[in-house]
C-alpha cells in the first residue's frame, strides 16, 4: 500500500512513518525540512514541500492509496491557519486525484469528545491549548464535509513512551485517570491499522490509555 504522510518530521508522524515502513508500506514522507526526518528505506520517498501550496499538495497525493495526517501547529499554543488551509489544499487534491482514504489526527480535547477527556483536559487544559482546539474542530469540520472515507482518531496527551499495545479505542469512551496519557508508538500503531480496517469510517474514534 502506498501511504503519504504529512507531519512526517514531527514526533508523531515520524513514529507513523518508522512504523509504517518496518510494516513493509510504501511511504511517501511530506516534509518542510527533509534534514529533520533521520529514516532511510528502500521504500521511503522524502517529498519537501508546504502544505499551504496546493500545487505541492497534489503532486504528494498523485498516486497514493492513502493519507496518514499528523499535521500540528507551527508553534505551540497558537492557532496556525496555514495548517487548515492545508487540509484543505489535501482533501481537494483527493478529491481530483481519486485517492478516498483518509486518516486524520486530532485530540480528545475538542468540544464534541472533551467532557470524556479527563479533569486536566477538561477543566484546565482547554485554556491554554484553545488556539490548538480550535484549529483541530476547523479541519474536522472541513474533514467532515469532504467526500473521502475519513476517520478521525481522537488520542488524549501523547509520550514518547514505547509500544504498549494496551490502550482502548471506541466512540464513547472515557479517560480514567485525571490526565490520561497515551504513546506515540501506540497511536501511529493505531492510526496505521486504520488503513486495513473499515471499522471506523466515517467515524471519530476516541483512544485511550
Amino acid at each position: 500500500m502506498r501511504v503519504l504522510i504529512l507531519g512526517a518530521s514531527g514526533a508523531t508522524g515520524h513514529e507513523v512513518a518508522r512504523q509504517a515502513l518496518a510494516q513493509e508500506f510504501n511511504v511517501t514522507a511530506f516534509v518542510r525540512d527533509p534534514a529533520r526526518l533521520k529514516l532511510y528505506a528502500p521504500t521511503l520517498r522524502v517529498f519537501q514541500g508546504d502544505v499551504g501550496d496546493y500545487a505541492e499538495v497534489a503532486d504528494a497525493v498523485e498516486g497514493q492509496d492513502a493519507v496518514i495526517s499528523t499535521l500540528g501547529v507551527g508553534r505551540p499554543l497558537h492557532t496556525d491557519p496555514v495548517v487548515i488551509e492545508g487540509v484543505r489544499n489535501v482533501l481537494r487534491a483527493m478529491q481530483e486525484r481519486k485517492v478516498s482514504r483518509l486518516v486524520y489526527m486530532s485530540f480528545i480535547g475538542v468540544q464534541e469528545s472533551r467532557a470524556a477527556a479527563g479533569p486536566m483536559i477538561r477543566y484546565v487544559a482547554k485554556f491554554p491549548l484553545r488556539h490548538e482546539i480550535a484549529d483541530h474542530e476547523a479541519k474536522e469540520a472541513l474533514i467532515r464535509s469532504s467526500t473521502c472515507d475519513w476517520t478521525i482518531v481522537r488520542p488524549p496527551t501523547l509520550s514518547n513512551g514505547h509500544a504498549t499495545g494496551r490502550y482502548r479505542d471506541g466512540d464513547d469512551i472515557a479517560a480514567r485517570s485525571f490526565l490520561p496519557i497515551l504513546s506515540r508508538a501506540d497511536v501511529a500503531a493505531f492510526l496505521l491499522r486504520q488503513l486495513r480496517e473499515r471499522t471506523y469510517v466515517g467515524k471519530a474514534p476516541r483512544l485511550l490509555p
